[in-house]
């Protein structure tokens, strides 16, 4: 049987303002039916603090030391927590709501769409596995994240090995399409992850950290050997096609299209009335 083509994007190390364009033009174009559903991969130049949609960007996080640290700055069009992106592979996944192997329920798509990520993570040769939180507690800190930062929060089918988590996503809805997109740890900056937050003080802070560190873990801490950004973005290529059953073939925008994002980066993406205004 032959199977689903799906486009395939690996576009390198960009600013943060072009790697949010392109997904939500991306989005965009596919709910016209003018490209396929389409998995991307990126990385991110400068190193780039990104937060959630609904964050509050003054109140929960430390601009100042963003600016110190010279990492880039950026609102996702998604929800979810603070994500440091620098020793990372990102991708973003785009599919119609009503692709027939797409679940209705947010977090049943979520698994669907994660299962590329999981059969990635085999492919490195590591159990990785979904946990679903099952006490009533584990539930309840789903509704009320405590913590600003992404993988310090639980969510439904979450990605673990040895128990902590190895991935953090997040997901959109718009236009009848989803928009997956997340971070794989190869490596993590937990001094410099932690410095970007604002904290009631420093006993809250380390609190916040301990518990961090029982619940997050990069792929650096989990193997003897170092995993390269070439050998992940092989991986995880193969865990998409072999976990959503498809064919990924390469795809190349047009003059247009990246008229199209650089303008979208510029007037969305890189203006303050977004990143820090809500």
């Amino acid at each position: 049987m032959t199977k689903e083509i799906w486009a395939f994007i690996d576009s390198g190390d960009r600013s943060p303002s072009y790697n949010m364009a392109l997904d939500e033009a991306l989005l965009e174009w596919h709910s016209k039916g003018e490209i396929p559903p389409v998995v991307r991969f990126y990385g991110w130049n400068p190193p780039t603090l990104s937060i959630g949609y609904f964050q509050k960007a003054e109140k929960e996080i430390d601009l100042e030391k963003v600016k110190e640290l010279g990492l880039g700055f950026v609102r996702r069009p998604t929800g979810g927590r603070g994500v440091l992106h620098e020793h990372e592979l990102t991708y973003s996944v785009i599919v119609s709501e009503e692709h027939p192997e797409m679940p209705k329920t947010v977090t049943e798509a979520y698994r669907v769409i994660s299962e590329g990520i999981l059969k990635g993570f085999h492919a490195l040769g590591m159990e990785a596995y979904f946990a679903i939180p099952r006490t009533d507690e584990e539930k309840n800190s789903l509704k009320n994240p405590r913590s600003s930062v992404c993988f310090d929060a639980p969510s439904w089918y979450e990605l673990v090995v040895e128990g902590r988590k190895v991935a953090g996503s997040a997901q959109t809805r718009q236009k009848g399409v989803i928009l997956q997109h997340g971070s794989i740890l190869l490596d993590l900056d937990e001094d410099k992850l932690f410095s970007c937050f604002i904290y009631s003080n420093e006993r809250v802070k380390e609190r916040m950290r301990q518990a961090f560190r029982k619940k997050a873990v990069a792929i650096s801490q989990l193997t003897d050997r170092n995993i390269t950004i070439h050998e992940a973005k092989e991986a995880f290529h193969k865990g998409f096609e072999e976990g959503l059953n498809i064919e990924l073939k390469p795809y190349v925008l047009t003059d247009e299209q990246e008229a199209y994002v650089e303008k979208l980066a510029k007037e969305r993406y890189e203006s303050d009335e977004w990143n820090y205004r809500r």
